[in-house]
């Protein structure tokens, strides 16, 4: 079938309000909207003006009264404690609305905001939920987050509670939440009324007096007492969630989330973008503290009447490269969405795709990658095993849905490789010279989106318009600045390259590390890379390259070195100075799979950097830094 991409992102830019209007035909208003688009109100305007309506009302409600009383809407799968749980549209809702009347009984009120730092269990998700049925705004923060970094979240948005669990569960560790917890209130100028306390079994924590309260016990009470909590009715502009993502000043930003615009935009990428249906299973193989968790593990699977999958484990070592294919074959799972980094964990432990042929994987249709940027050949790799469509899309924290995509519910477009496609309805994507003048197809420039943002797209940052302003939209007036590089083809095909900080500048020349990335990649040893640029005071910046070795490589590392090296030479040519390819066992990433090359250049050019809160392994910067002294790098 022929896609009908083109022609539907043609109705959009034709009448933005009117597309977007018809989408939200989807979504039980409580009243309706005085303007699809309000330019006047906000930073750059606000969608659904005067509208309406309750997000978690739309997310379990209308299922229950719509004939979805008895589906699965969540699976809880945790290869950590061996536990499968499973819980209907009805038995959902009886889950939030106990949760929501203990809320209401530890004093939440609508616009009120609360703290959600848990692992990933359902009760993340119910929490969430309940916030979103009382009208309060929930910031989730990853669960074993530093006390530091916590407490500055707690002072930005200031929660009336915090909902969190005694523990979280690690492969070979247990992390306890509740010491960090204490710490971060105890550094907080803000202090709480209350904290609510899941206790794990894996290590129960010591409850305050006055100030914590026991999750199962209260909750537990008023699900004896039959609690029915009606929703809260919000406006469509008021935010249903903050989340806080690293600024480059140290202080977190707190995106803000609208609840209209949101359930919106999230509803339509379900059978536009990824091809679902209701009733089938979707599965974000995420964490509900990251964006990708937010929209894809909760409140687009459950907008759309689907049933989700909470998973409590790894890619790899919980317990072997096959987790991912035992819960697809286990729960009948039919599009997968992903991190690239959690396929290069595969691939290095699992090369050949042993594991794959264990299972049954005859349910799934599609597999997602976003997060990082996919390597052609971890895409490859996947199509090959899987025998499946891999569709790579882009988009960020900022903005909750696809930038990018091919469209399987349009019909997919020709695969590119290295590009996540074509712009989605509601973006109109530009590559920028820094004047901020259009680039020609196939030049790099910096991507940037053109005002106004879609629906869903973050309004402004939690009580901080001046920095929101500053961020995104200072740097080309009239344009969302994505902060990635890279450039268009003449098929409209974006290509993200890196982020604009990880462009290097070899003796003048503006290269790409993405590019590289892409090359060493492609060295049949290679399982993962990661490229930056190093302080050079001839050059200004040199390259190196990091490659981490797939599983039972049995050659001599320094020949493998050389052949990358060679490679990038042939591919991209001498003006890289592509001269450093260094092995090493694995490399420094969050937990959400990024890599942090902005830590790894710091190392390298001897200055000093502060610890990522995110880092998924401190000791690995130690790793890292060794191995670039061994190479003259390095302080």
């Amino acid at each position: 079938m022929p896609s009908r991409y083109h022609d539907v992102y043609a109705e959009w830019k034709k009448d933005p309000e009117k597309f977007w209007a018809q989408a939200a035909q989807d979504i039980q208003w409580e009243t309706p909207w005085d303007t699809v688009f309000d330019a006047s109100k906000g930073v750059f305007g606000q969608w659904f003006a005067g509208a309406s309506c309750n997000t978690c009302y739309n997310c379990i409600d209308r299922h229950v009264q719509g004939g979805r009383p008895g589906q699965t809407a969540l699976i809880y799968d945790s290869p950590m404690t061996g536990a499968v749980r499973t819980y209907t549209y009805s038995e959902l809702l009886a889950e939030v609305q106990a949760l929501a009347q203990v809320m209401i009984d530890l004093g939440v009120t609508k616009g009120d905001r609360v703290i959600v730092y848990m692992p990933m269990i359902p009760e993340a998700v119910f929490a969430m939920l309940a916030c979103a049925r009382l009208g309060a705004v929930h910031s989730v923060v990853f669960g074993g987050f530093a006390a530091r970094e916590l407490a500055t979240r707690i002072d930005d948005c200031q929660p009336k509670l915090i909902l969190s669990a005694s523990c979280g569960l690690e492969p070979g560790r247990v992390v306890a939440y509740k010491p960090l917890l204490d710490g971060a209130i105890e550094l907080s100028a803000h202090k709480p009324d209350g904290c609510l306390i899941l206790q794990r079994e894996a290590a129960e924590a010591t409850l305050i007096d006055g100030r914590d309260h026991d999750w199962a016990a209260q909750v537990g009470a008023a699900k004896s007492a039959g609690a029915e909590v009606p929703c809260c009715p919000v406006d469509a502009t008021d935010p249903l969630y903050i989340l806080y993502t690293s600024g480059t000043t140290g202080q977190p930003k707190g995106v803000v989330r609208d609840n209209g615009g949101h359930m919106v935009a999230l509803k339509w990428t379900m059978s536009n973008i990824y091809g679902i249906e209701p009733g089938e299973v979707y599965w974000a193989a995420s964490d509900v503290g990251w964006v990708v968790g937010h929209s894809y593990i909760v409140y687009a699977p459950l907008l759309h009447g689907c049933t989700t999958i909470v998973f409590e484990g790894k890619p790899v070592g919980t317990p072997d490269p096959g987790t991912f294919w035992r819960v697809i074959n286990q729960h009948r799972v039919a599009a997968l969405f992903t991190a690239p980094t959690a396929f290069r964990a595969i691939k290095k432990e699992d090369p050949d795709g042993a594991f794959i042929e264990k299972y049954d994987l005859s349910s799934l249709r599609t597999l997602f990658l976003a997060g990082e940027r996919a390597d052609p050949d971890t895409i490859q790799w996947a199509e090959e095993k899987l025998g499946v469509p891999v569709i790579d899309h882009w988009w960020q924290t900022e903005t909750s849905w696809a930038i990018a995509a091919n469209p399987v519910g349009l019909g997919m477009l020709p695969v590119k490789y290295g590009s996540p496609t074509v712009a989605m309805p509601g973006y109109d994507v530009q590559i920028l010279d820094t004047a901020g003048h259009e680039v020609a197809a196939g030049e790099m420039g910096s991507i940037a989106v053109k005002l106004p943002l879609p629906p869903g797209n973050l309004p402004t940052l939690w009580n901080n318009d001046a920095r929101f302003s500053d961020s995104y939209l200072s740097e080309f007036p009239g344009y969302y600045a994505t902060a990635d590089a890279g450039y268009m083809d003449e098929d409209g095909y974006l290509y993200i390259m890196a982020r604009t900080d990880d462009i290097i500048n070899v003796a003048g020349h503006r290269l790409s590390t993405g590019a590289m990335e892409e090359v060493l990649a492609n060295h049949p040893d290679v399982a993962e890379t990661a490229v930056i640029g190093i302080a050079d005071k001839l050059k200004g910046q040199i390259p190196a390259g990091f490659i981490v070795l797939k599983s039972g490589v049995d050659r001599d590392n320094g020949e493998i070195e050389k052949e990358a090296v060679q490679l990038v030479r042939e591919k991209i040519g001498p003006v890289a100075a592509f001269k450093t390819a260094i092995t090493v066992p694995r490399l420094p990433k969050t937990r959400s799979g990024k890599i942090l090359r902005g830590t790894m250049r710091a190392i390298a050019d001897g200055v000093d950097y502060k610890m990522p809160a995110t880092i998924d392994d401190p000791v690995i910067l130690d790793e890292i830094g060794e191995a670039l002294k061994a190479r003259g790098f390095g302080g």
